[in-house]
């Protein structure tokens, strides 16, 4: 058996994961020949395949991942595949003994922060240092200065760089003062005083959450490189526990992992890496590609070969073009455009030559994606709705809606408040009537099609008569206070009084028991109001999973926090936080994708580049939305602030504009060749002349529609002809 470690690299879709495969099931053959042979005592063909630490860059490519390996040897041994993060995660968990121990910290139990509930605890700790005059934030800046300033720590964390750190790394890499402040939108902060106090907030932040037992991913990041992976007992244990790691997308992976891959690889664990030269998708997030490929000098190397396809044929071609376009050269025929003036008529060209082409047989729903470097709600709703009325399925990638857009989840928390006293002044007329109409929804038919018994004008009415505004006891007046009340019927009328003695029902259980949580009253109301078993679209259920989630996680912390403070908020105090945080849009419902037995329905898909890239599959024909957009060759959201200051091989220097315009030029050229890589057919770019801010649009790509022909005449053109 050949013990020294692979290294499998190529660009996109050149059978990588294909070749871990077999190597996965070849290496496990031979494993488990070699201990029959020696007649192993006691050996379970299960314990061999435990043995393994089995890697993938995110949580969808995880599934594939175990589903793929678990094929190839027919289902014989359980895989369990984890992300990066998931795996470090758990390891910090399980060894919390040895941290604790050598850290000296209090007797708790480790407990994980959400990155919302994260920055809602940092801004009030942080308070009082943001608070004087000469800082003076605006809210917004206020927010993002707290969310970047939490970012570093799990940059550094990621890098394996000490926190402390991390004044020194801002005051060397952020010298253009006036550029940065620019940025943030406060030059009243001076530059001096940002790298100085972002590092005594960091600091500050560590020490309180370890003290309370509180754990970000961040901190989870730091803790396992600086702590538990050079823990000697810690690291006797992966060598018992692991005999070989095989890990896909490395590209993807923190500077941490390579740390513990050299820790396995230098007492003798075989491993098997693979890396796409086109990949590195979470670069500017947490991953660091370059550091990572160090590993790649220390195993026996394999490139793969390009196999044919649009990348091969023409990916050098256009990202020439895109950046330098010092020519203008006509692109292949199976790269062609929709070209318009107007956004507006952009989407809705689109959608109907899609529309055209499915109902030609050209394509099915599953061949086609629509890709955008940023996705508005007004694109995602006129695609969307275009396209279903069409009745031809579309989904959206990865969708984040805030939780506080499902009326069901505004209907509950205007409940709360009419139960729990002190919140009177969060709760609005219009509020309450939203509320009995969603509340009172009951099934009418055999279908099982929800029907609200109280519609909307009735609700109205009952809200502006029968509502008691009070900013401490808010509540349901009787029907009767109505004086047309007979005008509303029957069946309004009954589920009106049913939902006032819920009401009356809930405030009594209080008295008798007043520690109970909101968490109890949200999941009573849901079992009494929300009929789940009924016709409910999964989106709407997967948000009333979320929002118990955040209830429990929130409350959960407060119960923490109690512990520790002499003086605590009282239960009003802490529900109003909780529903403004909910309000702020900052908790989205991200329900987990579906899995499916047997063939997968087909659909469009919509998704941004970040998404699709990230999800790793292919489709015929791909549509890029906004293609002269400005978007295609920047990070945006999908890069931290101060990301590159932070990479293992980064020198400790001022980034000029130079260097992000290097950056953005390469991300650019990845991105092109990734999604040819993922392109079987066509390539149709959608461009407009305006902007959505009406602006005109001339971003990189603007180069290839100007050498692309024009898609659009040769279907709309002869059908409105027709």
């Amino acid at each position: 058996m050949n013990s020294q470690p692979l290294w499998i690299e190529g660009i996109t879709r050149s059978g990588k994961t294909t070749h871990l495969a077999k190597e996965f099931c070849h290496w496990l053959n031979q494993k488990h020949d070699s201990l029959q042979t020696i007649s192993v005592p006691n050996f379970v063909p299960q314990n061999l395949a435990s043995s393994l630490l089995i890697l993938s860059a995110n949580s969808d490519n995880c599934r594939k991942l175990a589903d793929r390996l678990s094929l190839s040897i027919q289902g014989s041994y359980p895989i369990i595949c984890k992300t990066p993060l998931g795996f470090i995660t758990k390891e910090v968990t399980l060894f919390w003994p040895l941290l604790f121990e050598e850290l000296t910290l209090k007797a708790h139990f480790p407990l994980l922060l959400r990155p919302e509930t994260e920055q809602e605890l940092a801004l009030q700790l942080w308070r009082s240092h943001l608070e004087p005059a000469k800082i003076r934030l605006t809210e917004t800046s206020e927010s993002r200065f707290v969310r970047q300033t939490l970012d570093l720590l799990h940059l550094t964390g990621a890098s394996g760089i000490p926190i402390e750190d991390i004044p020194y790394i801002l005051k060397q890499g952020l010298l253009e003062g006036d550029r940065y402040n620019n940025s943030l939108n406060n030059p009243e902060l001076s530059l001096e005083l940002d790298w100085q106090l972002r590092g005594k907030l960091i600091l500050k932040w560590h020490n309180w959450c370890l003290d309370k037992g509180l754990l970000t991913y961040g901190l989870i990041y730091t803790l396992y490189w600086r702590y538990l992976l050079p823990n000697p007992r810690y690291q006797q244990h992966l060598i018992n526990r692991y005999q070989g790691v095989f890990a896909d997308d490395v590209d993807d992976y923190p500077a941490i992992t390579k740390n513990l891959f050299d820790f396995l690889l230098d007492n003798g664990i075989f491993g098997v890496f693979t890396y796409n030269y086109d990949g590195q998708v979470r670069l500017g997030l947490d991953a660091d590609p370059q550091y990572l490929y160090k590993l790649a000098s220390r195993c026996r190397v394999e490139v793969l070969p390009s196999r044919s396809g649009l990348v091969t044929d023409c990916g050098e071609l256009l990202v020439k073009l895109a950046t330098d376009p010092s020519e203008i050269i006509n692109l292949p025929g199976y790269i062609s455009s929709i070209q318009t003036i107007s956004r507006a008529e952009l989407f809705r060209k689109t959608a109907q030559l899609i529309i055209e082409a499915i109902k030609v047989n050209r394509a099915t729903p599953e061949d086609i994606a629509i890709i955008a470097p940023g996705l508005d709600e007004i694109a995602r709703y006129t695609l969307i709705s275009i396209i279903s009325n069409a009745g031809i399925p579309i989904q959206p990638l990865n969708e984040q809606r805030p939780l506080i857009s499902y009326s069901i989840v505004r209907a509950l928390l205007s409940l709360l408040g009419l139960v729990y006293p002190g919140v009177g002044r969060l709760i609005l007329t219009d509020d309450v009537a939203q509320m009995l109409t969603v509340l009172s929804q009951q099934t009418i038919d055999k279908t099982q099609t929800l029907v609200p018994v109280i519609d909307p004008v009735r609700a109205g009415l009952i809200a502006d008569y029968c509502y008691h505004i009070d900013p401490e006891y808010p509540k349901l007046l009787s029907i009767e206070t109505f004086s047309r009340w007979d005008r509303l019927g029957h069946r309004a009328t009954q589920a009106y009084r049913a939902i006032c003695q819920w009401i009356t029902d809930s405030k009594t259980l209080l008295q008798e028991k007043p520690l109970t949580t909101p968490v109890t009253i949200l999941d009573r109301a849901i079992k009494r109001f929300v009929k789940i078993k009924s016709h409910m679209p999964y989106e709407q259920i997967a948000a009333l999973r979320k929002l118990m989630e955040a209830a429990q996680h929130f409350w959960e912390v407060d119960r923490r926090l109690r512990q520790h403070n002499a003086t605590p908020p009282s239960q009003r105090e802490t529900l109003i936080k909780f529903i403004q945080l909910l309000r702020r849009g900052t908790i989205t419902a991200n329900p987990q994708p579906v899995c499916y037995l047997g063939k997968t329905p087909g659909f469009v898909t919509l998704a941004t580049i970040f998404q699709y890239r990230s999800l790793r599959s292919s489709h015929r024909w791909q549509f890029w939305l906004d293609t002269s957009s400005i978007l295609w060759e920047k990070g945006g959201a999908s890069v931290l602030f101060g990301a590159p200051l932070f990479a293992r091989g980064c020198p400790r220097k001022m980034l000029t504009p130079e260097d992000e315009f290097k950056a953005d030029k390469a991300r650019l050229g990845r991105i092109l060749k990734d999604l040819l890589g993922r392109a079987e057919e066509k390539i149709i770019l959608c461009h407009s002349d305006l902007s959505i801010k009406g602006t005109e649009q001339t971003g990189p790509l603007l180069t290839l529609v100007n050498s692309s022909l024009e898609f659009v005449e040769e279907w709309l053109g002869n059908e409105e002809k027709r």
